[in-house]
């Protein structure tokens, strides 16, 4: 399974067009009033764009992709404070892989990492990671928008250090805000090519998801995922 995507290894070095960008879209459904029959839209609606995953609140884990074939399913782990106790968002993690999760995105503590207590933020980390082991993918939610310069890069050492795949940028919930290229840039310098950087939270526009990747973002977490790829194509003159 791949953990993160090299925007050259779809690419070429060429321009992406809606093929391509769809195949760094994890086509996110995690608003509280969300139904099953919602999740079963989700997911066709995700095979028809060639989307990599769908990305599913736990509780409506597993689902059926036999109409799906090789579509991915990403779910969330303490989400979306993060405020859980390491126990608990393992638990979930690893309840979420046996229902059939190929992917769990986890919160952390960001009060820990306000008040600099990475070692915790580290070892909250690395809970969640023995409970879902590789070939499971771990993206780990920052909450970039919340947090300093400074923080952004300890927290993102703490996820490498704890063996994490991806960090990512947001919840989508958070009042300070989503993904900015600023913080997708900042960690994707500090990750240095060991993790995928998750672009999530505000990524609306053709415009918006291009500008994430130039970033460094290897992946985005799209909730208008078919609107962003229309715009790309209408762009394109498609």
């Amino acid at each position: 399974m791949t953990s993160h995507l090299d925007p050259s290894s779809i690419t070429g070095h060429a321009p992406l067009d809606a093929t391509g960008l769809a195949r760094f879209v994890d086509h996110t459904l995690l608003k509280p009033e969300a139904t099953r029959a919602d999740v079963e839209a989700l997911i066709a609606e995700g095979a028809a764009l060639g989307v990599y995953s769908v990305c599913i609140s736990p509780s409506f884990l597993p689902v059926d992709l036999s109409q799906a074939p090789g579509l991915l399913v990403a779910t969330v782990c303490g989400f979306p404070s993060g405020k859980h106790h390491s126990e608990v968002k393992a638990a979930e993690a690893a309840r979420a892989v046996a229902d059939g999760a190929h992917e769990v995105d986890m919160v952390i503590d960001v009060g820990a990492a306000k008040a600099g207590q990475f070692a915790a933020v580290e070892a909250d980390i690395a809970a969640v990671r023995a409970a879902a082991p590789a070939p499971t993918v771990l993206k780990v939610i920052i909450e970039s928008a919340a947090l300093t310069d400074e923080e952004i890069v300890a927290v993102c050492e703490a996820a490498r250090s704890a063996g994490a795949d991806f960090v990512k940028t947001s919840t989508g919930f958070h009042p300070a805000g989503g993904a900015t290229v600023h913080a997708v840039r900042l960690m994707a310098k500090t990750v240095g090519g060991a993790l995928g950087v998750k672009a999530s939270g505000g990524v609306r526009t053709a415009a918006d998801a291009l500008a994430m990747i130039e970033a460094g973002a290897t992946r985005l977490g799209l909730s208008g995922t078919a609107a962003v790829l229309g715009g790309l194509e209408a762009d394109a003159g498609y």
